[in-house]
């Protein structure tokens, strides 16, 4: 009897998607050994198997009942499935859109795709862990990986300058965290998610409250929300664009799979306060990441401050609490996947061939690149919200399950930023366009990429034709993904459990 309870505890079957992740790490890293020749040509395709694998393996556990795993520290329920999905669809994406700009910077290859893939280990088993010891392990190996990645332009002092201070503010902010954990180790006993938020029910709010700032104050360094948002600019200046598009999506999504769990489950019956301080954080990152994003004029930091306004729009389906907000949540960050990702690699494409960052260097682009101009212009039209693109009908669900809440302040919020959102992504639009061509711009021109090809086209390419498919048809698009979005949360039991524990503290107090 013991033996088959052990059995049960440590079901790996809800872990066969990561472990077919941690098989490409490895084998990255063997051909990599085998030199830089032989990691060119098999890196890609190994990361390719090893990702494809794990997405069909996440298809198939859908329609399963939630498993649980190591003890109770890991859970592959249906709202896991559905943040890994969007991890490990952002990895592929990330490692297509790098392999040329990986080789064109001189950087192993198969090291720095063993080294994305890690990261890629991390932020997925951050979506399902449901113990604190858990939680942290995931989060330092998203963490110590997305340093190496910020960090793996040798040559270049800003990648340099870039890993330094992610290093120093993510150590100080695994630091708080595991402060918050000690904290509420010592409140409830227990280092379950689940068992603390029974315990802290009856404990003193105070003590509690402390607990929260500092798990809260982990969980917003991780999705980039004011003000702990300072790490921002400078890492996606100073690091490579691929690794800036990974950490973009794949470390956001798991940061905001990480709140939903921690926030809903432990904190339920302090859930006045964590709201409270959400909406603060997703106000000012509404404000302040859209507001400051007007005065940019590099590329990559303009796109690091409209990922810290997307991130407080995304906090409006959060801090609603409901079904409809959560699956909107969820929508969202599918959405943003493919619009963010499809304007990096026209960031990359440019930069590959002009070496620029500068917005005023995609002067007169449509006129020496239609394809960067038109998939640039339609992935940012598609952030700033304007129908019929992905990320409009992203933002309607959003606003809608946050006014049915009553979250009137941050509906009205996050319209006015929208609109100011539209005035600097159509001002690059308008720099394509109408303006000359610069000095930059006048050197864009074509490379051969046959080495890289996959059914007869680069792999940066079919990237791009895909991010833009997908967010060019969102109006036909949206309903399913937002199906989808809903059963991922109508079908967690944990989510059940924990709304109606956050409805009957609301309507007592």
């Amino acid at each position: 009897m013991p033996n088959e309870i052990l059995t049960f505890n440590l079901n790996a079957q809800a872990i066969i998607p990561e472990a077919f992740i941690l098989l490409g790490i490895v084998g990255t890293l063997i051909v990599d050994l085998a030199g830089e020749k032989t990691a060119s040509k098999w890196a890609p395709i190994i990361c390719y198997v090893s990702l494809g694998s794990s997405l069909i393996a996440l298809a198939f556990q859908w329609s399963n009942p939630a498993d649980v795993a190591f003890l109770g520290s890991f859970i592959s329920d249906n709202l896991s499935l559905a943040f890994r999905a969007i991890i490990a669809l952002s990895t592929l994406i990330s490692l297509s859109i790098s392999w040329r700009y990986t080789e064109q910077s001189g950087s192993p290859i198969g090291e720095f795709a063993a080294i994305v893939l890690s990261a890629t280990l991390g932020a997925m088993l951050l979506c399902g862990s449901t113990d604190l010891v858990s939680v942290f392990i995931s989060l330092e190996t998203l963490s110590v990986a997305s340093y190496l990645l910020s960090g793996y332009l040798k040559r270049d002092p800003r990648s340099s300058e870039a890993a330094l201070k992610y290093l120093l503010v993510g150590s100080a902010a695994a630091a708080v965290y595991l402060y918050g954990s000690s904290l509420l180790y010592g409140l409830s006993g227990s280092t379950n998610l689940e068992n603390i938020g029974i315990e802290l029910i009856n404990k003193p709010s105070f003590i509690t409250s402390v607990a929260l700032v500092f798990v809260l104050s982990t969980v917003a360094f991780k999705i980039a929300a004011v003000p702990f948002h300072q790490w921002t600019p400078d890492v996606y200046e100073g690091s490579p664009t691929p690794v800036v598009a990974f950490l973009s999506v794949g470390s956001k999504t798991a940061g905001f799979a990480f709140a939903i769990r921690i926030l809903i489950t432990s904190f339920s019956s302090f859930d006045a306060q964590w709201k409270l301080l959400f909406t603060i954080l997703a106000i000012l990152s509404m404000v302040l990441g859209n507001v400051v994003a007007l005065a940019q004029t590099s590329m990559k930091r303009m796109l690091a401050y409209s990922s810290i306004g997307q991130a407080g729009f995304v906090m409006i389906g959060i801090v609603s609490g409901t079904q409809d907000g959560l699956s909107a949540a969820v929508l969202y960050l599918a959405a943003y996947l493919f619009m963010n990702l499809g304007a990096f690699s026209c960031v990359i494409l440019f930069s590959l061939r002009t070496g620029s960052d500068k917005i005023t260097d995609y002067s007169g682009l449509y006129q020496k690149d239609p394809l960067i101009t038109l998939g640039l212009s339609i992935c940012l039209l598609s952030l700033g919200g304007l129908p019929p693109m992905l990320g409009f009908f992203g933002k309607i669900y959003l606003f809608f399950a946050g006014w049915a809440d009553k979250q009137y302040l941050l509906v009205i919020v996050g319209l006015v930023t929208s609109v100011i959102s539209i005035y600097y992504y159509i001002s690059v639009i308008k720099m394509m366009v109408v303006k000359e061509p610069q000095e930059a711009s006048e050197i864009v021109k074509s490379y051969p990429e046959t080495k890289w090809d996959i059914i007869g086209l680069p792999p940066l390419r079919v990237a791009l034709y895909t991010c833009l498919a997908v967010t060019a048809l969102g109006g036909i698009l949206s309903n399913p993904l937002f199906k989808l979005a809903n059963t991922a949360v109508s079908e967690t039991p944990f989510l059940h459990n924990s709304l109606a524990t956050i409805s009957f503290y609301s309507l007592i107090n």
